[in-house]
């Protein structure tokens, strides 16, 4: 006989009863997931009912008020805000252990250096108390705490605190993989950073704010370089009381990911995946080629009561993986889809420049090159450069990891005006190499090929010497 879900939720309430690894909120905030998962409650959208945004919703970056002029009034708004990093991730896809945010980036620092030199500048210079917070995974947390004790005397509070941690669900039966023997980090997960809202509430974090008078919190990923804190977003979200903003920016060609916002029934919904179907329908509309860079800014007052009233049933992703063998899944929510429950949400659209993310190596060798300028803790597009658009990079696998790469380059080649590259095989650069227009160095197999110092290559496909 088949166990109905009301079967596999006591089975599963009781295994979890006897995980003592995670606390009641944690428990409680698991089974409440799984229960939404197996009642199949997923939001359908009615596509005639769906809207393109007008600008009064997803409001265009160069129509905001200007920044108030004066230093008191920048202070007045720093004081109500909060930078907050996802910082649950590890550098493994980059082949480095430990938090993804201690990769070097630039000169010798790292994503978090780079955070906490903007932040304090802001500090030092308005006589603000912008804090910092950082909200781990139980992957990252150890690290963390070690790695900003070297930040002890800067000017800028620093605090961290965890996300949930969720056993993984065996596929077959439902029941939690910790409660199997899997007792090492692989029967555990983080679900996603839609649970930043319930784990500020949890931590203590979000009523320690509220009682210092913060307002807004402006959520970015930590490897996002572009992810700022912007006085004309903050001004004109405390002007027009949004309690909700997610950046998007328009799509280019190397955009695969990332969902767009529809007007829906008078909300603002975040549309990740769209039903096949519609796809034609979208992307011949101007407006949806628009995607959310997951910099949000939300009101903190407005997070206590949603989560409170548990209102954030954010849709759920499930994502399948395999431990040891055994298929496991993990129930995940993305913190752009709770734009829907907020009051007066709206989306801004902003430039490029506010969505620079360092996923790969690829993106590596742009932010390191001379397309880039650091000032401030603040990495910024060179003006010398005349395409607004980054070239597009393309890396074998012996570039992958971070150190692999950096030993191939004997420095960061000039890329000012390059337009593509794809590099292959055992490849490796001298000092002083300039690349333009397109470009392909890709090494015959077996056999070394090395770029010498000061080479200049311009619109070249190069598989041995004799092409140089």
């Amino acid at each position: 006989m088949a166990t109905t879900a009301s079967d596999k939720i006591s089975n599963l309430k009781s295994a979890v009863a006897g995980l003592n690894q995670i606390s009641e909120n944690e428990k409680n905030g698991f089974v409440n997931l799984v229960s939404r998962y197996l009642s199949g409650e997923a939001q359908h959208v009615e596509w005639s009912k769906i809207q393109t945004p007008t600008d009064e919703v997803v409001v265009p970056y160069d129509s905001l008020a200007p920044t108030p002029d004066g230093s008191s009034e920048v202070k007045d708004l720093l004081d109500k805000l909060v930078v907050l990093k996802l910082n649950g991730g590890l550098g493994t896809t980059m082949g480095c252990t430990g938090p993804k945010s201690v990769i070097e980036v630039r000169d010798g620092l790292t994503f978090l250096d780079l955070i906490v030199i903007q932040i304090e500048n802001l500090n030092n210079k308005y006589g603000s108390n912008v804090p910092l917070l950082l909200m781990n995974s139980f992957n990252t947390h150890d690290d963390t705490q070690k790695i900003v004790e070297k930040y002890t005397n800067s000017n800028v509070e620093i605090h961290t605190f965890n996300q949930s941690q969720y056993p993984r669900l065996v596929a077959e039966d439902f029941l939690p993989l910790p409660s199997k023997g899997q007792t090492g980090k692989d029967g555990w997960y983080p679900p996603g950073h839609g649970d930043v809202f319930p784990s500020l509430l949890n931590s203590g974090k979000l009523d320690a704010l509220l009682s210092k008078g913060k307002e807004y919190v402006f959520v970015a990923n930590s490897d996002n370089l572009g992810a700022i804190v912007d006085f004309k977003i903050l001004n004109h979200l405390i002007q027009n009381k949004n309690e909700y903003c997610m950046e998007v920016t328009p799509k280019t060609l190397a955009d695969v990911k990332g969902g767009t916002l529809i007007s829906y029934e008078g909300r603002l919904l975040e549309i990740a995946q769209v039903q096949d179907e519609h796809v034609s329908e979208f992307k011949s509309i101007e407006k949806f080629k628009i995607f959310n860079t997951n910099n949000l800014w939300v009101n903190l007052k407005a997070v206590k009561r949603l989560v409170e009233a548990d209102a954030l049933k954010m849709e759920i992703i499930p994502n399948p993986k395999e431990v040891d063998g055994v298929k496991v899944l993990q129930l995940e929510t993305a913190a752009g889809a709770a734009i829907r429950f907020f009051d007066k949400a709206i989306g801004i659209n902003v430039p490029r420049s506010r969505f620079l993310p360092v996923k790969a190596t690829s993106d590596l060798l742009l932010v390191q090159s001379d397309l880039y300028t650091l000032q401030d803790g603040f990495v910024a597009r060179n003006s010398a450069r005349a395409n607004p658009e980054n070239p597009s990079i393309e890396l074998g696998p012996e570039f992958k990891k971070v150190s692999n790469f950096l030993s191939r380059f004997k420095s960061i080649p000039s890329i000012i005006e390059l337009d593509s590259l794809k590099v292959a095989g055992d490849v490796w650069f001298g000092a002083g190499v300039t690349i333009k227009g397109k470009v392909s160095i890709i090494a015959k197999s077996g056999e070394k090929l090395e770029i010498p110092d000061g080479a200049v290559i311009a619109n070249k496909e190069i598989n041995g010497p004799e092409d140089l």
